[in-house]
């Protein structure tokens, strides 16, 4: 059964930045979308902060397997009552796969609970992301290393829980250094948060950073794929007599 995938994104920079729409002209969900549907692996649709109910209605949720989060401009556009939707699916199962500056997202800071603050510098730097864990589902098919020639530098310290693994860490040419791929349970769903991805820059274009979004969804998926395992808030009776 293929793992139903879906890709949100704020949709902003590309509409209004022509930097952007030259790199990315159907829109960095689109870009991340066309990885994906290289394998017969995923069945992926999109939806943006525009559409109603920001297009992650509880339909669309209810048949979503991974949900990858890509916002920057517009957090505090999202609304509550979707975020709470959005946070209740990863507790029931569903994985969840943020990228770059969907770090400060209502979601992600909401399951990290922290403030997810990070240094930060926008300079063209040079990534050199390493792996960390070459054992990991989400390291597989990557080499030692692979650079990214020109991206933006985010830098410790992260503000998030201790990952419970990490898979990837990046170095940048002032000399900094990020934990760039972290993996942690969430009740029953799995989040991975993945840095490179700044809009400005063709990053979403580079065949090994598609390569781990597609291993982070593969492994965020449900173990039962299509299916959420278990209600976790029902009433439960004795298995034992009780007197």
């Amino acid at each position: 059964m293929s793992i139903r995938v879906t890709v949100w994104n704020e949709y902003r920079h590309e509409q209004t930045h022509k930097a952007v729409a030259a790199l990315y002209p159907q829109g960095i969900h689109e870009a991340i979308a066309a990885g994906l549907r290289a394998s017969a692996d995923f069945n992926v649709r999109t939806a943006t902060l525009d559409e109603p109910e920001h297009g992650l209605t509880e339909a669309v949720l209810s048949t979503t397997d991974v949900l990858i989060w890509w916002g920057h401009l517009a957090h505090h556009e999202v609304r509550d009552e979707v975020v709470d939707r959005v946070v209740q699916r990863v507790w029931q199962g569903m994985g969840l796969v943020v990228l770059h500056s969907g770090h400060f997202s209502k979601p992600f800071k909401r399951l990290m609970g922290t403030d997810c603050a990070l240094r930060w510098r926008e300079a063209s730097d040079k990534e050199r992301v390493w792996v960390v864990s070459p054992g990991h589902p989400i390291a597989q098919g990557l080499p030692d290393y692979f650079e990214i020639d020109q991206e933006e530098m985010y830098g410790e310290f992260f503000s998030v829980p201790q990952p419970d693994e990490l898979v990837l860490i990046s170095w940048f040419t002032g000399g900094e250094v990020f934990r760039s791929g972290c993996c942690w349970q969430r009740g029953l769903g799995k989040v991975f948060y993945f840095r490179p991805g700044h809009e400005t820059y063709p990053t979403y274009h580079h065949p090994l950073v598609q390569r781990v979004i597609a291993n982070a969804v593969r492994w965020a998926a449900p173990t039962v794929v299509g299916s959420f395992t278990r209600d976790v808030t029902r009433p439960s009776a004795p298995l034992e007599p009780m007197g």
